[in-house]
């Protein structure tokens, strides 16, 4: 019961990511303030969750909404502990010399500014707090290129960089920030931008399940609760010591090119290997 009494609030809680760690937080404990924009699924949330959630239909491209929910989180309880802002999409997937401004705007606007007035209208109710935390949401993508579209790894290597500097700047309060750097996890976000019958989208889902499996050196599709529990530990005393840092759950896709950990790929330093024995062999 990590988080017993403790106020959390949970942006993109209505499916994947969110609402595993919307779950796992009320199982310990926490008082549970869910918000999407997604009603059924936010719901079915409450409906199906163990422990103490509440769900707030809330659209994290308004900041009116995103301090209305702040607000109500810590009227109805007194403060707020723990804010995960995790809410999101894959944005505009067109290449730099192909997207629109209006595109990219809001890419950023649900990606960035969401994270950024989420950590603002947080503030003022997680001041002093014992053990306050907050947890963004970036991405592999912000490490590199190829793993994203260009919009969405620009947005969350911006998250991963406000993180760091809201960590400085909130020190003095004793809130740490955080950010998590989730690889390819098992969730609607690569498909529910797709104009594709539900079977279809499904079926995709799968397909991405597989194909992320055989691209990392942890030999399966990475799941919302393995994010919901590096949430929870980032957001709590266990981690205390943690701060201002991106932790990587990506099952290790970005530690090399495949031939780093998978002995059957071709590499460099194989081929010059192969060679080097070759030239010994015709000199013997």
């Amino acid at each position: 019961m990590r988080f017993s009494d403790k106020t959390v609030v949970v942006t993109g809680a209505a499916s994947g990511i969110g609402a595993e760690t919307a779950r796992l937080f009320a199982r310990e404990g926490g008082i549970v303030f869910a918000a999407d924009i997604d009603a059924d699924g936010g719901d079915r949330l409450v409906a199906e969750g163990e422990g103490d959630i509440h769900f707030v239909s809330t659209d994290v491209c308004s900041t009116v909404a995103i301090k209305a929910l702040m607000d109500r989180a810590a009227g109805e309880t007194g403060g707020i502990d723990v804010v995960f802002n995790n809410a999101g999409a894959g944005g505009a997937r067109e290449k730099i010399h192909e997207i629109e401004p209006e595109a990219w705007d809001r890419t950023m606007d649900l990606l960035v500014r969401s994270v950024a007035f989420g950590i603002r209208y947080a503030v003022p109710h997680m001041k002093d707090r014992p053990g306050a935390a907050i947890v963004n949401t970036a991405s592999v993508a912000a490490t590199g290129s190829g793993y994203s579209p260009t919009a969405y790894a620009v947005a969350k290597a911006a998250v991963l960089h406000l993180t760091k500097v809201a960590a400085a700047d909130l020190a003095q309060f004793g809130i740490r920030v955080n950010a998590i750097l989730p690889g390819f996890i098992n969730t609607n976000i690569f498909t529910s931008s797709l104009d594709l019958p539900d079977e279809t989208r499904s079926l995709a889902k799968a397909m991405i399940a597989q194909a992320s499996a055989n691209a990392q050196p942890v030999k399966r599709g990475g799941q919302p609760h393995d994010i919901a529990e590096a949430c929870a530990f980032l957001a709590s005393e266990a981690a205390g010591f943690v701060n201002g840092t991106g932790l990587l759950v990506d099952g290790g896709l970005t530690i090399g090119q495949r031939p780093s950990w998978d002995p059957e790929a071709p590499s460099a330093l194989g081929m010059l290997a192969a060679l080097e024995d070759q030239a010994k062999a015709s000199a013997g």
